[in-house]
């Protein structure tokens, strides 16, 4: 489970997309009446009244927006919020004033927000984890100018290696208790008189042999199948459907090696280690460090080797 941090900085508030879905009033005639009364008509609105009536407009949905997605106090603060608006407007010439007002933007995404993201992130919980301090420390530095302990570069790699050790650690603290499921199942089911096991730890019973060619790894094989886990779960399966038509080496692991050693007209079921499977990836039913059990009736190989 490959984990990136990606940072973001977009604006906050965007009027053109933030038109959020507003409960549906049943109107009344008189409701009707008034509506008809007030409400300006297209073809005779003069330049000022369409301009204005553009700008009332594109606020559909903004109290909604600020409370619901910024969580900002609308009845309280919306006089501030006005406030800054007009700022906005005195100052949009002054070049000091709009990298102010892009600081506060990105500052509170930035310093605020992501933080939040990234603690979430690693821990799964709305709890605080990161040292809140230090990470502003290192930001404002970086944006200042600051001499820093290392290149940002080395920075975002270090970052980036150590959220995945997180989130390998909370795989390991939410599914560990697959992975000893998974053993303890293979390691009974590997007692079974007519059970096999590989070198590499794949099982399988023969439920019919074939006496066809066995497929390399580079070429393409129909099959029957389905799959459960070790819980009985069906997963997937193609039964009712056409043979399922797949490369060997374009599957799981367990796959690979059970296909490649089965000769055409063969039915095995094959009992597959996590780590032969998904390991710690999720694949809808089956989740981090499922061991799995397939039943896989070989039927033909479609074309030849590459060279």
């Amino acid at each position: 489970m490959k984990t990136r941090i990606t940072l973001v900085l977009a604006l906050l508030l965007s009027l053109n997309v933030m038109a959020a879905p507003t409960k549906k009033v049943k109107k009344t005639k008189k409701a009707d009446a008034a509506a008809a009364v007030t409400e300006p008509k297209a073809d005779t609105l003069t330049l000022k009244d369409f301009s204005y009536a553009i700008g009332v407009a594109n606020t559909q949905g903004i109290k909604a927006h600020l409370a619901n997605n910024l969580g900002m106090d609308t009845v309280k603060h919306m006089a501030d919020f006005s406030r800054a608006l007009k700022e906005v407007i005195a100052k949009q010439d002054d070049p000091a004033f709009r990298a102010y007002a892009i600081g506060l933007q990105i500052g509170i995404g930035a310093l605020v927000e992501f933080p939040k993201t990234i603690d979430k992130q690693i821990t799964g919980k709305d709890t605080t984890f990161i040292d809140i301090d230090s990470y502003r420390r290192g930001f404002l530095d970086a944006v200042g100018g600051d001499k820093l302990p290392y290149s940002v570069d080395s920075a975002a790699r270090a970052a980036t290696k150590q959220m995945q050790y997180y989130a390998n650690q909370k795989t390991q603290r939410e599914y560990g208790q697959n992975k000893k499921d998974g053993e303890d199942f293979l390691a009974q089911n590997g007692k079974l008189a007519d059970v096999k096991t590989t070198p590499s730890g794949l099982q399988y019973k023969i439920i019919k042999e074939g006496n066809g060619p066995k497929p390399k790894a580079d070429q393409t094989v129909k099959v029957n199948y389905s799959g459960r886990l070790i819980d009985g779960t069906v997963f997937d399966s193609n039964t009712g459907k056409d043979p399922f038509q797949v490369q060997c080496n374009h599957v799981i692991a367990g796959w690979t090696e059970a296909l490649t050693m089965m000769p055409v007209g063969s039915k095995w079921e094959i009992y597959i280690p996590q780590q032969l499977a998904y390991g710690e990836r999720e694949a809808g039913k089956i989740k981090p460090f499922s061991a799995l059990i397939f039943e896989v009736e070989l039927l033909e190989i479609v074309g030849a080797a590459n060279p």
